[in-house]
């Protein structure tokens, strides 16, 4: 609103505002349980309000950044909204990078203040030395030449809100680097706050639910539902990381009602062998996305947990995270039968999505192009990447290097990563549909298909299979069994059965580049 207009200055709401709107309202409510911790609404804005005061007394002013390196805790959760009310940005770290990389990060992003536990020990040591103008605080007991968090709170004194929102940037949620240097996109407390209102309007981590926080914070399948939960004033419970068994014991053990859960761990959760000895009947929504899965998967899962509604969410981090949604009504019925249940969903309220050309000109319904979304849940940018921020978000769409297609209902079909798409002599060919073949077989257990080299028509179609234990199956069985399902040409020429588990992202998604390395390396293509 500029000054001119005559009209007083709007409210700037931001992740503070959610957190007093629950406090208000849900104040005795017990609002996060961690093992055997656990605290109301009103006990974590007080503790919020104090570790903020202890960011202040190390130095952390407007826009500062605060770094965290640590696997989901208690204090991990209190800094999600005491960062930004001591006048910080969020910088939650990947903890599965090595320590070249959270170099290039922390060099990136120049925190004032890093935080780390005690299993990232070695890691946080090195990056404190490498960055001696850090203050580094220990989130664990047993440092003893370290600031200990927990003591920090305990002698602060609790301070106003610093009065962050709006376009103040929140956090610099930093990408996967699948491509060179990893870059941080800027989320802003209108995209947070904006994102928690539109899943509220969808029928999710509303203030009934109990959700399993199984994703891990420097992922946005972590920050994303934590920060709904705290402004919807539900229930969070917190797993340092996701193990199946442990999610297992947490459902039954607190009646969870909702949680997200990637493809591959929804797989390792449902084949577990003790499953059947849980009681999972609580657990009314299963979000699922980051990846994607198979309909075999999603068929095998939806038997196990015949109770649960299965909800499928699209989306990325530069988008805060979720664009669109499929609900679990487009799983069964006429919608299956007409081949809606592969679609990855609708925009959710307030998002539009539109389908273009290289030139960025909407397509015809049905025809593929690359997916591009706009909102106010849109990244600001990347941090320190003018040029970069300005090609995703030419022409004031995030353009999501998603290739797909929507069709006459709106539903928006991803067919492909862009860079996964394999051109085999003139024809492109989409690997999730090829997967969603070979996955059908009932001896496939997991399968990923890329494009390798081939002299004649550029690409050739390869898989690459995981089998279940115990079966035997041939080259020739699964190749004669997929060409039944699709066309001739997109049908695999080759296949590979691979032992040991996939190599995947710290998100748990397949990274096929990996898979892909060894055919083409040395080549003058290379298409990693």
């Amino acid at each position: 609103m500029s000054a001119s207009s005559g009209l007083p200055p709007r409210p700037s709401v931001g992740v503070s505002t959610m957190l007093a709107r629950t406090v208000q309202m849900r104040g005795s409510h017990v609002g996060v349980i961690f093992g055997e911790e656990q605290r109301t609404w009103s006990e974590y804005a007080d503790r919020v309000a104090s570790a903020a005061g202890a960011l202040r007394n190390l130095g952390v002013r407007e826009g500062d950044r605060v770094a965290i390196l640590s696997l989901t805790n208690m204090p991990y959760f209190e800094l999600l909204a005491a960062v930004p009310h001591a006048g910080g940005i969020v910088v939650p770290l990947n903890w599965r990078w090595s320590v070249p990389e959270l170099l290039d990060a922390v060099a990136d992003c120049e925190p004032t203040v890093l935080l780390f536990d005690h299993t990232m020990a070695a890691a946080g040591r090195e990056l404190a030395q490498a960055r001696p103008e850090m203050k580094t605080v220990a989130l664990s007991e047993g440092f003893g030449d370290l600031p200990y968090y927990a003591q920090l709170v305990a002698d602060a004194e609790p301070v106003a809100d610093a009065g962050r929102g709006g376009d103040d940037v929140y956090q610099l949620g930093y990408t996967g680097g699948t491509t060179g240097r990893s870059k941080a996109a800027m989320l802003s407390h209108r995209n947070v706050v904006s994102e928690a209102t539109y899943c509220w309007a969808e029928g999710f981590l509303r203030e009934d639910a109990v959700y399993l926080v199984n994703g891990p914070m420097f992922h946005a399948a972590g920050t994303w539902p934590s920060l709904s939960i705290i402004g919807s004033g539900g229930t969070a419970v917190l797993m340092a990381q996701f193990e199946p068994l442990e999610a297992l014991k947490l459902i039954e053990a607190h009646g969870i009602t909702e949680t997200l859960l990637v493809p591959t761990a929804i797989q390792l959760m449902v084949e577990h062998p003790e499953f059947a000895a849980f009681d999972t009947s609580s657990l009314g929504k299963v979000l699922y996305g980051a990846a994607p899965i198979t309909a075999t998967l999603l068929d095998k899962a939806s038997a196990a947990l015949p109770h649960s509604q299965f909800i499928q969410c699209y989306g990325m981090t530069e988008l805060s995270p979720v664009c669109a949604v499929l609900p679990h009504a487009f799983l069964e019925g006429e919608h299956r039968a007409k081949g809606r249940n592969r679609a990855a969903g609708r925009a959710i309220p307030a998002v539009q999505i539109k389908i273009v050309d290289e030139n960025d000109n909407e397509v015809p319904r049905g025809e593929v192009g690359e997916v591009a979304v706009r909102g106010e849940t849109m990244m600001l940018g990347y941090w320190r990447r003018p040029e970069e921020t300005a090609e995703a978000l030419r022409g004031g769409w995030m353009h999501t290097g998603d290739g797909g297609y929507m069709d006459e209902f709106g539903l928006v079909y991803v067919v492909d990563r862009v860079k996964d798409m394999i051109i085999s002599g003139g024809e492109n060919i989409y690997s999730t549909e090829v997967e969603n073949a070979v996955a059908s077989h009932p001896a496939v257990r997991q399968v990923a298909v890329i494009g390798i080299p081939h002299e004649k028509w550029g690409e050739s179609v390869h898989a690459i299979i995981r089998i279940h234990d115990g079966v035997q199956v041939t080259e020739i069985e699964i190749i004669e069994h997929v060409r039944t399902q699709i066309a001739g040409y997109k049908t695999p020429r080759s296949i590979t059965f691979f032992d040991g588990e996939f190599p995947v992202s710290p998100a748990n998604k397949v990274l096929k580049r990996e898979l892909r390395r060894p055919y083409w390396e040395g080549r003058q293509k290379a298409i990693i």
